[in-house]
């Protein structure tokens, strides 16, 4: 196929800062595709997609106009989540034959809540060398705008299940955890996820992501309790695709250590009774109602014996 100008320097771009590494045949190479702003498609992954035999995807209407806009026509395989096993022994075929095949997800990087890691599986186990193409990932995009200062890792989460009691029992477990974790949600369920931390853990941070990338893109960090208020005060923050980051709970300090907030401790305890106090200061700050407590008390006794 004659490949417009544009798409061809692009090529010839891609070629020249990717085109030096080794890309065996006989091998699946698993290309993160952007999430919503297609400038973050990187110059490896153009190159492996046009050097590639075959290119399974999880949906052929989503993979076709990203592939012509490159420049590309390429075989197609479907291979999603209802057919992803039955699929893969197509792929294996074509390695077989020592073709090269790249798999893409819809958006982001496969195999990261989204299909891709029993095809991965079955290369692996059938000998095949699988080859990472790493780049956008909605996950990470969320971390790296949280400003979660206690985070020392995080655990992915993804989609909580839809109903209402599985949906409960998930949330119950997350707010038991003490790391970071990240969820995705639809636009459709996101005020049920919201009311459901909320409800659950309600002075936790959460760090609210819509759109990343795209031309709407926004986010919020707050405190739980006050996620619901903040999104029905405007319909358009339901409207796109979420990633919900919880952020990580400070560590309980040791008795009589100053928590970094004795200043708003000691203001709202002049006046207000100790509880409210804690209270109020836990929404101010964010950090957790029980060491705010603790520390109340150490400063309430450390008053009384002056």
């Amino acid at each position: 196929m004659d490949s417009p100008t544009r798409p061809t320097l692009l090529q010839q771009a891609a070629e020249a800062a990717a085109g030096t590494q080794q890309y065996p045949v006989s091998a699946l190479y698993v290309v993160a595709t952007p999430i919503g702003n297609l400038a973050d498609l990187s110059l490896r992954a153009i190159h492996v997609l046009w050097k590639v035999d075959a290119v399974a995807c999880e949906d052929t209407r989503h993979t076709s106009p990203l592939l012509r806009h490159l420049g590309l026509d390429k075989p197609l395989i479907a291979l999603h989540e209802h057919n992803e096993r039955e699929a893969s022994a197509g792929v294996l075929a074509r390695l077989a034959a020592g073709e090269r095949v790249a798999y893409v997800s819809d958006a982001g990087t496969p195999a990261v809540s989204d299909p891709g890691a029993a095809l991965v599986a079955a290369c692996q186990a059938a000998g095949y060398r699988t080859v990472p193409v790493p780049g956008a990932s909605s996950a990470l995009a969320a971390l790296c705008v949280a400003g979660d200062t206690v985070a020392r890792g995080f655990a992915f989460t993804g989609f909580l299940p839809p109903k209402g009691n599985e949906r409960l029992t998930a949330l119950k477990a997350l707010a038991a955890r003490d790391d970071a974790q990240v969820l995705f949600e639809a636009p459709h369920r996101i005020d049920a996820l919201l009311q459901g931390l909320a409800d659950v853990m309600p002075h936790r941070t959460i760090t609210i992501c819509r759109e990343l990338t795209k031309q709407f893109e926004g986010v919020s960090t707050m405190v739980a309790a006050q996620a619901p208020a903040w999104l029905a005060a405007d319909p358009n923050r339901s409207r796109g695709e979420f990633v919900v980051v919880v952020h990580a709970v400070a560590p309980e300090p040791t008795e009589g250590a100053d928590t970094g907030h004795d200043t708003v401790l000691r203001t709202l305890m002049a006046e207000l009774p100790l509880k409210q106090a804690v209270g109020l200061a836990a929404e101010l700050t964010g950090a957790p109602r029980n060491a705010l407590y603790a520390r109340a008390l150490v400063l309430k006794q450390a008053t009384s014996d002056d």
